[in-house]
């Protein structure tokens, strides 16, 4: 599945068009009709879109560093508003400050990362690209559609060659399927996968194997709006199969959501009514309104080593230090701060984590125990 990976806030491309001052996406539950299914997936690709565009948005204006981002963006790249490019820097920020935190935690440990509807997701390359020696092994999983789009534009692009290659050490380790969806190696795996399939293999005698994933070392899960266009009863799911059959018990697991929240106030409202226009339906959104309903689900889920959540705007303001907050403000005019505020506060980064038995089963403690939370929904 694609991520609106998160996507970078584009929901508020859309919100601007409605809202009174100015103003991305996955499917649907194990119930809809096979037409209804597809279109709806049709959909939630093409939120993939949008991430690249306001990454490659973001990039431009300087507000991100990515050197990668612009491989997954040819040709013309549409302008965004200022409230959707710093909504982009900081949702971006804040998840690399807790995956770093991570790796730099026991940091000569092995460690893996699944990436839940990465798209053109790059932060892959970015990690490897900066340690080519990182103990990494990163999964991405997503629709086939987008699987093979990102595995071509590997091929098509030596930069991205050449980190992949870099870390894997042995090019001749490095194996992509004959219909071109799939990409198999020792520490870089993209895995043509509907999440839905997870849950109905975790279900059956045998389980959907996917290649190089590690039962055994420390794991962080990403899901950057993606769980969201499940069902909350599918979305759930997903992650019982993830704690369960994947990575079970006692190996420290730990997830990071990014996703939007806040749908019942004048301006939620409105939020969701844009997106239901283009056809997205957040469907968990209901159930996990709030902070506090997010942090309550990674309990259930079984993350019962510590949880966290902050909205995007109380990322901004409380971790990020004041000098990269000045330097953000002059990559371009931002006029809106009210409006800007309002729409921060309806989108959140939650976290959670369950500690192991083994040597560094306290890696997500020792990583994120001091993370600054906040006290409010």
């Amino acid at each position: 599945m694609s991520t609106p990976r998160g996507s970078d806030i584009p929901n508020l491309n859309t919100f601007r068009s409605s809202h009174p001052g100015r103003g991305r996406g996955r499917k649907g539950g194990f119930a809809a009709s096979e037409q209804g299914t597809e279109a709806q997936d049709q959909v939630v690709q093409r939120t993939d879109q949008d991430a690249s565009v306001s990454r490659m948005n973001a990039v431009a204006l300087g507000y991100l560093d990515d050197q990668f981002a612009k491989f997954f963006t040819p040709g013309p790249v549409p302008k965004k508003y200022p409230i959707i490019n710093r909504g982009t820097y900081v949702r971006t920020t804040a998840i690399d400050m807790l995956v770093r935190r991570f790796l730099m935690t026991h940091c000569s440990q092995k460690k893996q990362i699944i990436s839940l509807g990465a798209g053109s997701d790059t932060r892959y390359f970015r990690l490897v690209a900066e340690n080519p020696s990182l103990p990494l092994v990163y999964h991405e999983l997503d629709f086939a559609a987008n699987t093979a789009s990102k595995i071509s534009t590997l091929k098509r692009n030596p930069p991205l060659l050449k980190a992949l290659q870099g870390h894997v050490k042995d090019a001749d380790d490095i194996a992509f399927s004959s219909d071109g969806t799939r990409l198999a190696s020792p520490t870089y795996n993209i895995h043509p996968v509907d999440l839905r399939a997870l849950v109905q293999s975790s279900q059956t005698p045998q389980p959907l194997s996917l290649p190089n994933l590690s039962p055994d070392i420390p794991t962080l899960v990403l899901s950057e709006c993606c769980l969201i266009y499940l069902s909350p009863s599918a979305a759930d799911s997903v992650l019982s199969a993830l704690t369960r059959s994947l990575v079970p018990s006692p190996t420290p697991l730990s997830l990071i959501l990014y996703e939007p929240i806040r749908p019942f106030d004048a301006f939620g409202k409105v939020m969701v009514a844009n997106l239901a226009s283009r056809g997205i339906h957040m469907q968990t959104l209901e159930k996990y309104a709030s902070l506090s309903a997010q942090t309550t689900r990674l309990q259930t889920a079984g993350f019962a080593g510590g949880q966290g959540a902050v909205d995007v705007d109380f990322a901004f303001e409380q971790w990020i230090d004041a000098k990269e907050r000045e330097r953000i403000s002059r990559c371009e005019m931002l006029d809106e701060l009210e409006e800007w505020r309002l729409l921060a506060r309806h989108y959140c980064v939650a976290w959670g984590w369950r500690n192991g038995k083994q040597e560094y089963g306290d890696v997500f403690s020792r990583a994120w125990d001091d993370v600054k939370d906040q006290n409010e929904d």
